[in-house]
């Protein structure tokens, strides 16, 4: 487990921006430094533990772009088309065979290896067969042309994959060309999730009149499984500060990441926070975003813990702004920032200077078009159904304070945030 110190993420001035707070994020906590070697099959999402250098060329020999015919440099016509007596053909998965005879094409089809001697390919759509049977090929081909050499795409021992790369399906692709089996992954990050108050059910359970079926724990579990997590469902701690205490006490040893949602406020019943100075260190930090309030940031056990907020809006938000950081830097993941996309506005906004905003919206083509983005019709950080009915979220930045309709605003889809 990765040990942190109780004034890891202790920050001292009253409001901290959004990249104020991936920049504490990144720089204070511990990556993991347990490895497990995993199939091609099952490393998608995992991050690697170490480069892999190419143990082969790629492509691993000089090979045909297209199906045509292949000829020697020395032999492309010049001026006027010129007609080849054929000589032989070479298939995908065969022996590229004899050298190709001085005069002479050869038949090649995609991916089949280069004849030796013969340097140029000419695209079958371009050749033509006259009366006599022989191959008649167009003059004007580059030398070279169609061939794709051998470590075209990658040169023998350079670095292919890096350590630290969160794995996608092409990075799995890569390395299965180059023949690999398995690869050195760092294990998964093990979190606690649970949600607290009296308030809350869960989703199956009976639900009082006054209560809410717990709809927070089961996203957040959800994200982080996309994040590659292995997750800890403790459900719903009631509000009781010394069962808490003693709740997250037992998992800190267990676990490199605690997650909870609502409680961490400063209220009466906001249980979490004394329960956590009873055993560790709070700081709450105030993020100058929204939605978001207050993120609790604290040391178990040398176990890093966040607090996020109730609303769901909130949670989500913040959760991409410090859980996802947070997780990537446990597994000692590079960088992936949050890159958002140029659309056009087609809505009006107001906000204050100096906060970070992120408005629901629907991505659609303009009438010319163009991308343009429409805002969601209802405010509040609670409403699940702005989430579920939207496409992603505009950025606004902290210097941004109105939004008219042609103005060009940042969009990140769901799809980009975890």
């Amino acid at each position: 487990m990765a040990q942190l110190s109780d004034d890891c993420f202790a920050f001292g001035g009253p409001m901290m921006s959004v990249d104020d707070a991936v920049g504490l994020i990144a720089t204070r906590v511990n990556a993991i430094v347990d490895v497990e070697s995993v199939a091609l099959t099952e490393a998608d999402g995992r991050v690697l533990a170490k480069e892999i250098a190419a143990p082969l060329p790629l492509p691993p020999f000089t090979n045909s772009a297209v199906d045509g015919y292949a000829v020697r440099n020395t032999d492309l016509p010049q001026g006027e088309e010129r007609a080849f007596p054929l000589d032989g053909r070479v298939a995908a998965g065969g022996a590229a065979g004899a050298p190709i005879k001085p005069g002479h094409t050869m038949r090649i089809f995609t991916g089949a290896p280069m004849p030796p001697g013969a340097e140029t390919v000419f695209m079958q759509e371009d050749v033509r067969v006259d009366d006599s049977g022989r191959i008649v090929l167009p003059q004007g081909l580059k030398p070279g042309a169609n061939v794709r050499p051998a470590g075209e795409d990658i040169p023998l021992g350079e670095v292919a994959l890096r350590g630290g790369q969160r794995l996608r399906p092409q990075h799995v692709a890569l390395a299965a060309a180059f023949g690999l089996t398995a690869l050195d992954v760092v294990r998964r990050i093990r979190v606690a999730v649970f949600s607290t108050g009296d308030e809350l059910a869960s989703p199956g359970a009976p639900r009082g009149a006054s209560q809410l079926f717990d709809s927070n724990r089961v996203m957040l579990i959800a994200m982080l499984r996309r994040l590659g997590c292995e997750v800890s469902d403790l459900g719903i701690l009631r509000d009781d500060r010394a069962s808490l205490a003693q709740g997250l006490k037992q998992v800190a040893g267990q676990h490199d990441l605690i997650l909870t949602t609502g409680g961490v406020s400063t209220g009466e019943e906001d249980h979490v926070r004394a329960a956590v100075e009873n055993i560790g260190r709070l700081v709450l930090w105030r993020m100058a975003i929204k939605p978001g309030r207050p993120v609790a940031m604290g040391i178990i056990d040398g176990t890093p813990l966040i607090g996020l907020p109730g609303n769901p809006v909130a949670s989500f938000v913040t959760f991409v702004h410090v859980v996802r950081p947070t997780v990537l830097a446990l597994a000692g993941s590079l960088p992936e920032p949050i890159v958002p996309i140029p659309v056009r506005a087609a809505f009006t906004y107001k906000k204050k200077e100096g906060r970070r905003e992120y408005v629901r919206v629907f991505l659609r083509k303009g009438q010319d078009g163009a991308l343009e983005v429409t805002k969601f019709p209802r405010e509040g950080a609670g409403l699940l159904s702005s989430l579920v009915e939207t496409d992603g979220l505009v950025e606004l930045g902290e210097a941004v304070t109105r939004v008219e309709p042609g103005h060009s605003v940042g969009f990140l889809s769901y799809a980009s945030l975890i």
